[in-house]
């Protein structure tokens, strides 16, 4: 019978103060919430290189990433000994329909990109097709998904950085086919189209230039090797490079936005300790009102072992509930997230080891604000008590 009062004592107590109760509530919510948030988007920022990613090198502009490259290094680039494949890859950026609905959009040489691009799973016929339509142009399969596209479909972004030729921006492609790809990569969000195309219609003034070169090492040579021969040959020129892997090349793009786990960690560290002062505080006032309340309950019987355990258990349930309505709202809204910011973040991913975490988190910051007011209910004098 114990643990059954004990239970509803608990449910009543916690709804006695509704209005306090709902604000300690919210406030761990949304700071779980915020947990979760971070913590995938730390985990899509320092995701590791896939399988195929460990041969692929990124040769880009060395002062800068904005920095565009001659067309002229790609072939010379091919002819190194040590590359199998290299391909030019640019951004188009641009956006379908509305300004806000924008997607990760390059352009490419189809063949070489999906051959060093193993991540992605491109039918033949597909491939083929793109490398007879000039204008054509293939997307990921979430992302022809989302917008209604079929093979045959003309579509048309407006462009917001390359002009065309003709001084439009309206830029009109057909889709000739759709590619998977691996979850953590850009591919959910990704729409292709064809470099030499882009190249002979863009406005004169930016001809002739890349954003960067894609290639992958030939078996038998070692990356950093054929990374050194790059950069040794235009060591002088007059757009010098700067060679990495592509996972050294996505963390060299994060690091200019700042060390994200860093500031992961100071966001959390002072939203919890804020909560952790205001639901502290919370719970020894609520204790010093229920002090007499306390008293009565073990001149009925109740051991101090009991007490003690009621007000733990307030403190522990209150932030469990809490930290669990915050960790489930993030589950529910990874879809929208995705497809808000999914195209700059390649992906957001809730998983079940940081919901762990936070309800483990979210425990131990109701023993931490409850041992005390728990203490002090253990020590108790009911003589004393009751003359308050």
């Amino acid at each position: 019978m114990i643990p059954l009062s004990l239970g509803r004592l608990t449910a009543a107590n916690l709804f006695r103060h509704p209005t306090r109760t709902l604000l300690s509530f919210t406030s761990l919510a949304i700071a779980f919430l915020l947990f979760m948030l971070l913590n995938a988007i730390t985990t899509a920022f320092s995701s590791g290189p896939s399988e195929g990613a460990v041969n692929r090198l990124v040769v880009d502009a060395k002062y800068s990433m904005t920095d565009n490259l001659p067309i002229t290094y790609l072939q010379q680039i091919r002819a190194l000994d040590g590359v199998a494949s290299a391909a030019s890859v640019s951004w188009f950026g641009g956006y379908y329909r509305d300004p806000k609905e924008t997607f990760t959009t390059f352009s490419v040489n189809p063949r070489e990109y999906f051959e060093i691009l193993t991540d992605y799973d491109i039918a033949p016929e597909a491939l083929a097709r793109f490398e007879a339509t000039r204008t054509g142009a293939v997307v990921s399969t979430a992302l022809a998904e989302k917008y209604g596209w079929r093979v045959g479909d003309r579509v048309t972004l407006r462009g917001n950085i390359w002009p065309l030729a003709d001084g439009s921006w309206d830029w009109e492609f057909e889709i000739v086919g759709t590619f998977t790809g691996n979850a953590s990569q850009l591919s959910d969000t990704l729409f292709l189209l064809r470099h030499d195309y882009f190249d002979d219609a863009v406005a004169s003034w930016a001809k002739n230039q890349v954003g960067f070169i894609l290639l992958s090492v030939a078996k038998g040579h070692k990356p950093e090797d054929v990374a050194s021969t790059i950069d040794a040959l235009y060591e002088n020129s007059s757009d010098p490079t700067r060679t990495a892997s592509e996972d050294q090349y996505a963390r060299q793009f994060v690091s200019q936005l700042g060390d994200i786990g860093l500031m992961s960690t100071a966001i959390l560290s002072a939203v919890f300790f804020t909560i952790l002062l205001l639901t502290g505080n919370t719970a020894s006032q609520t204790f010093r009102e229920r002090v007499p309340e306390l008293a009565a309950m073990k001149t009925l019987g109740f051991t101090d072992a009991s007490v003690a355990a009621l007000v733990l258990g307030e403190a522990v349930f209150l932030c469990v509930a809490g930290g669990a309505c915050g960790i489930t709202i993030a589950f529910v809204m990874e879809p929208a997230l995705n497809d808000s910011i999914g195209a700059v973040l390649g992906g957001l991913e809730m998983n079940m080891a940081s919901a762990l975490i936070g309800l483990a988190l979210a425990a131990g910051i109701g023993v931490l604000i409850g041992v005390q007011p728990a203490w002090s209910a253990k020590r108790l004098s009911i003589t004393d008590a009751l003359r308050e």
